[in-house]
């Protein structure tokens, strides 16, 4: 099991503005749930956001004035006889803080104030509300998340973050119009967090390392075929003449069992996909080239470890363990750049 607490440092490494002062109290507190970590965030950001100033849209506005503001709706002033009480319909822009990215933090704020978190928490939220007075409420099951953020609103990268992990990843059907919030973030949001963590971690803690999340391209012996799929990595290190391809994987069940041998095996299609990117991409270039599955922990029994060669490359099969202090899952994953590169070992 994932310790909650490790979900925040996970975080704090795909977001790294959660490493400034004002979240340091996250990683001496213990938090019981998803849903209390992302509360405890969520407050503090928005807090600091109001410091710096909320994000302010320009907003068309149409009401009956007494008083000329911007341009008449003449028609609908006609059709409405408001002449007849000496009033018109304007249409005038309001710059206002009922923008898009306010009006999903406050849709967030009032999912979390539903939901079992911490009546001090609870009330904090609510404190926070009286800040978005006039921000719309929006149905969280048709948020758009494509959007662009800009030089005035890049701060806001991290909330709308939490925001979309809350309602994505925690925020559950109850039956009718209920919702409910898990206690932990699903597999399908787990798994991209897992992803973004091991990228962010290696950039951070090995700048010496080139890493990316590279598409490795076919090698195609005679013209291009377009309706290949795409070889989207998750990870690739390289240093010097060395070349590590890392393919991260969260499941609920690492292992498959094959009842008909009575044998346990790790996933055949996550050894097919980790040697093909390991042969295409060392068809492409000098380095040598090696792969490694890195599987999150689970609580079963047998887990995979082991490397062996294939073909002429070296394939590593690890595990992960996410419940343990977050002190040790940095050893073990040094203990990868130090096995393979060797140079970075103090």
């Amino acid at each position: 099991m994932i310790r909650i607490q490790n979900i925040y440092y996970m975080l704090s490494y795909a977001f790294q503005s959660l490493k400034q002062q004002g979240y340091m109290d996250c990683i001496t507190e213990e938090f019981e749930t998803t849903a209390e970590l992302f509360s405890e965030i969520l407050a503090k950001g928005i807090e600091m956001q109001i410091k710096r100033g909320l994000d302010r849209v320009y907003c068309p506005i149409k009401e009956e004035l007494g008083a000329l503001r911007g341009k008449i709706d003449l028609s609908e002033t006609i059709r409405t006889q408001t002449f007849l009480k000496h009033k018109l319909i304007c249409c005038y822009d309001e710059f206002s803080v009922n923008s898009y990215l306010n009006q999903i933090l406050k849709t967030t704020m009032e999912i979390l104030i539903r939901s079992d978190i911490s009546k001090q928490r609870k009330v904090r939220l609510r404190n926070l509300m009286r800040y978005f007075i006039g921000v719309s409420v929006r149905n969280p099951n048709k948020i758009c998340w494509k959007f662009r953020l800009n030089g005035s609103n890049q701060t806001y990268r991290m909330l709308l973050g939490i925001c979309y992990l809350t309602i994505q990843g925690l925020l559950q059907s109850k039956g009718g119009s209920q919702l409910r919030l898990a206690q932990y973030l699903d597999d399908q949001r787990m798994c991209r967090l897992y992803e973004k963590f091991l990228l962010e971690y290696f950039r951070k803690e090995f700048p010496q390392l080139k890493a990316a999340a590279l598409q490795i391209p076919w090698k195609l012996e005679e013209e291009n075929f377009d309706q290949l799929p795409i070889m989207q990595t998750d990870c690739v290190l390289c240093f010097q003449e060395k070349m590590l391809i890392l393919d991260a994987k969260y499941y609920t069940h690492i292992m498959q069992y094959r009842k008909e041998y009575n044998s346990y095996t790790i996933h055949s299609g996550n050894l097919y996909q980790i040697f093909t990117y390991v042969k295409n991409a060392a068809e492409q270039t000098k380095k040598t080239v090696a792969g490694m599955i890195l599987y999150a922990k689970t609580e079963e029994d047998i887990i995979p470890d082991g490397n062996f060669k294939m073909s002429g490359n070296s394939i590593h099969v690890k595990t992960l363990d996410l419940g343990k202090p977050f002190e040790q899952i940095a050893a073990q994953l040094n203990e990868i750049i130090y096995s393979y590169f060797g140079v970075f070992h103090s």
